[in-house]
């Protein structure tokens, strides 16, 4: 037996490999998803959809907009924590605000958030010291971050209202209300886990090694995801139709489950994915009032950020590449002449050589 799984785990990493498995996941998800999109969208009526836009209250929206701006403000110390937990303590607050709110919105508007918002972040952190297994570690505990917060969240909503899931999972309430339960124990557990010592919550190799942040310090780490979440689930519920009434922690539990798959399938803003699974769990709404509210929440939520995301990043490469060379080369040419050198005559970082001299 010890031999047939040995030999099964050889051919799996030879023909297979989780890489290869998680882009066919990934296919599958996005498949499934457009396919259900365009039979739940048959019939619908453009019409209907531009008048459900228009009878959202501005005033519904303008606090949707406060909702998802507090979202970000929060996901800003999922960056700030990791970096106080690696012990990167000289990185200011605003760098990791800024690492943060681009990566995350520029990931996940473009997809592939794992190496699209780790470049962006190796390119923010490379400035103040860190190397590529820093932002790795930093990465790392950003996802725990989301996905501890996640499961706190989904787990209560799943314990007091199993229904809101089976909508989407298709289990009976029982079975979803143990799955709760058992992400709570699991969250329990895990608590316990790292309170037993530092050499605990130690892992990884010598060349890459992160110490795990502490029970209490978890604690906050859960409270930072269950924040945001809470931030973003509002943004969505405060835009949703008023008609069939529906409370918020139903919503969130919908609205995590939408998001957690929009996730793993790696798609482009979660576009297609979300969208129909947020459909699917909630038929008792008709169906061009929530795509209506789904528009709405997808500008707010994507759209505006990514173009914020894009026009800060663009505008500190342009600052970084083009404006800060230009004022040391201007620097360099008044200490040259300054100290009589040549600079047109020779090279200036020889000048510099000459002017250090003196």
């Amino acid at each position: 037996m010890h031999g047939l799984l040995t030999a099964v785990q050889r051919g799996f990493k030879k023909w297979i490999g989780w890489r290869r498995l998680g882009v066919a996941a990934s296919i599958l998800i996005i498949a499934f998803a457009i396919t259900t999109l365009i039979r739940t969208l048959k019939g619908v009526d453009t019409s209907v959809i531009l008048t459900a836009l228009a009878d959202i209250p501005h005033g519904q929206i303008g606090l949707a907009a406060l909702c998802v701006f507090c979202a970000f403000c929060t996901l800003t110390f999922y960056d700030f924590f990791a970096l106080r937990t690696i012990g990167k303590k000289h990185v200011p607050y605003r760098i990791a605000a800024l690492s943060s709110f681009t990566s995350y919105s520029i990931g996940h508007n473009i997809g592939a958030t794992v190496f699209t918002g780790g470049a962006i972040r190796f390119r923010i952190y490379s400035d103040y010291g860190l190397n590529a297994i820093d932002v790795a570690k930093i990465c790392f505990l950003s996802g725990l971050t989301f996905w501890l917060g996640n499961i706190f969240v989904l787990s209560i909503g799943m314990a007091w209202h199993p229904a809101a899931a089976s909508a989407m999972d298709q289990l009976p309430d029982a079975i979803n209300r143990l799955i709760a339960f058992g992400g709570l124990a699991g969250i329990l557990a895990y608590l316990a886990w790292l309170s037993m010592g530092e050499k605990r919550r130690e892992l990884g190799q010598k060349g890459w090694k992160v110490v795990l942040p502490s029970a209490p310090m978890t604690l906050v780490q859960i409270l930072i995801g269950v924040i945001d979440l809470g931030f973003c689930a509002m943004a969505m519920y405060l835009l949703m139709p008023a008609q069939p009434p529906i409370d918020f922690l139903s919503l969130a539990v919908v609205f995590i489950l939408a998001t957690l798959l929009g996730f793993a399938s790696h798609a482009p803003g979660s576009i297609g994915v979300f969208d129909a699974a947020m459909l699917v769990a909630l038929p008792e709404f008709g169906r061009e009032q929530l795509l209506a509210t789904l528009l709405v929440f997808r500008i707010l939520y994507f759209i505006i950020p990514f173009g914020l995301a894009i026009s800060i990043m663009g505008t500190r490469e342009l600052w970084m590449n083009v404006v800060v060379p230009w004022q040391e080369r201007r620097r360099l040419a008044e200490a040259c002449a300054a100290a009589n050198l040549p600079d047109r005559v020779m090279p200036l970082e020889r000048a510099a050589k000459r002017v250090k001299s003196r």
